[in-house]
């Protein structure tokens, strides 16, 4: 009998047979949530931060908003001058030159802030200025050349809640508020998926997101009320 037929030798471990194959463990739930815990909370952290100041004053000045009589002890500083227009401010045809007697407002009357409107009406002409917190109008008499000019300086508080409004305030700020939004979001958002990852405190968080969230509804129904 050969080696072949004897029938022990199948019970016996092939030599030429592969070891065991090692397969690499798939990554565990627990490393996954470290992963999405540590990103989650550098973004809130790092939002939170770049927008901390736009947040504050925002927060500050929508409570000013909230209650106009509050001034702080700043109040506005009104002036109102009079006088005779010279004659190089008008054409050869005589009409007004609104680009030289916006020149003449700014340099000899103090006026500041973008040009918000100008033109002709009832027979008097007027250009109206404004920025954060300032608004001035020069109105002239066409018949007498006499001009009138008002220019209103509201405290720092009237400032602030006019950025806080996008109010006179140009592009660049408007951008600005986007970004500030856009930060918001994402802080608020980074916020309710930290959350997720912490299982001990998870449950009692997103009860009180709903809760907040319940009161801020029930509120605006009472307000359209």
């Amino acid at each position: 009998m050969t080696a072949l037929d004897d029938p022990l030798l199948a019970t016996r471990p092939s030599e030429r047979s592969a070891g065991p194959v090692h397969q690499r463990p798939a990554p565990s739930r627990s490393t996954a949530s470290r992963s999405g815990q540590k990103w989650s909370r550098l973004i809130h952290v790092y939002a939170s931060m770049i927008a901390f100041t736009v947040v504050l004053l925002f927060a500050f000045t929508g409570l000013m908003l909230n209650h106009p009589t509050w001034t702080l002890g700043d109040e506005a500083n009104i002036t109102v001058s009079t006088g005779e227009l010279p004659v190089e401010l008008y054409l050869d045809d005589g009409a007004l030159d609104y680009l030289t007697l916006s020149e003449f407002a700014r340099n000899e009357l103090g006026a500041n802030g973008e040009v918000t409107s100008f033109g002709e009406a009832g027979g008097s002409a007027s250009i109206v200025y404004a920025n954060p917190g300032y608004t001035a109008d020069l109105v002239v008499d066409i018949e007498t050349s006499t001009y009138e000019f008002s220019a209103e300086q509201q405290g720092w508080v009237a400032v602030l809640s006019d950025f806080h409004t996008g109010t006179d305030t140009g592009g660049a700020w408007s951008w600005a508020v986007d970004a500030a939004a856009i930060f918001l979001i994402v802080v608020s958002l980074s916020g309710i998926v930290l959350q997720f990852f912490l299982r001990k405190r998870r449950r009692s968080a997103y009860v009180s997101a709903a809760a907040g969230s319940a009161i801020i509804v029930g509120l605006i129904v009472v307000a359209l009320m």
